[in-house]
């Protein structure tokens, strides 16, 4: 879409307990901060307050914001960025959404009565953060047992294994929910977070059969014999 428009009950009058005009507002604002980090111009996601009886405050917001659209012009290209630009930069974000949601849970959540006090609510510099300490995670095959629960855990599919087949994460797949680093026994503690440093080179397919410790000790067993 070349541009979002999003009308909502005025701030503090909704008509429902879960104020969704707040949190609307909050996600904007991340979403704004997080155009302007890949390079597309914020002012192309709108949010606007209005009542039901506001139905010329509505067409001029409708027409002030489409008229704004057709100066931005095309999605990207208006900003000078070509498809093979763009295209990469929307798929990280769209499979980061989950991440960053999770990271920011808490932010999300607040709700300020003055409309004011959200002029900064997320910083450039904030936004620049969230996405140069981004975590990943590995599984170190030297530890992992292949019991199948991170797997189990993971429900965009992003890892591969089976029995007796030490799991790797496809890191194009990850989308940084954490669930395999909670879900990894303690006793094993094979899923690791990473934070600013490059996720290890996976190891190949036919590297991957787990040797149980038992086997390891009667294999030297046998050699010493």
């Amino acid at each position: 879409m070349d541009g979002v428009f999003i009308g909502g009950c005025r701030l503090n009058e909704c008509n429902y307990v879960t104020q969704g005009n707040y949190h609307a507002l909050n996600m904007v604002l991340l979403c704004r901060k997080i155009m302007e980090h890949i390079g597309l111009n914020p002012s192309r996601l709108r949010i606007e307050f209005m009542s039901s009886g506001d139905g010329i405050k509505f067409a001029e917001a409708v027409n002030d914001f489409e008229k704004n659209i057709e100066v931005l012009g095309p999605l990207g290209s208006g900003e000078g960025l070509d498809k093979e630009e763009l295209s990469p930069r929307l798929e990280q974000i769209y499979r980061l959404i989950p991440y960053i949601k999770m990271e920011k849970k808490e932010k999300l959540r607040v709700r300020h009565e003055q409309g004011s006090n959200y002029a900064d609510f997320f910083t450039t510099d904030e936004i620049d953060s969230l996405f140069n300490d981004i975590v990943s995670y590995y599984i170190d095959p030297e530890k992992c047992q292949a019991c199948m629960i991170c797997l189990r855990k993971c429900y965009v599919d992003a890892i591969q294994g089976g029995k007796d087949l030490i799991h790797i994460i496809n890191q194009e797949r990850c989308i940084r929910c954490g669930n395999c680093f909670d879900a990894c026994p303690e006793k094993f503690s094979a899923v690791q977070e990473l934070s600013g440093v490059s996720v290890p080179t996976s190891i190949p397919e036919g590297e991957r059969k787990v040797v149980r410790k038992n086997k390891k000790a009667e294999s030297k067993s046998i050699s010493a014999e």
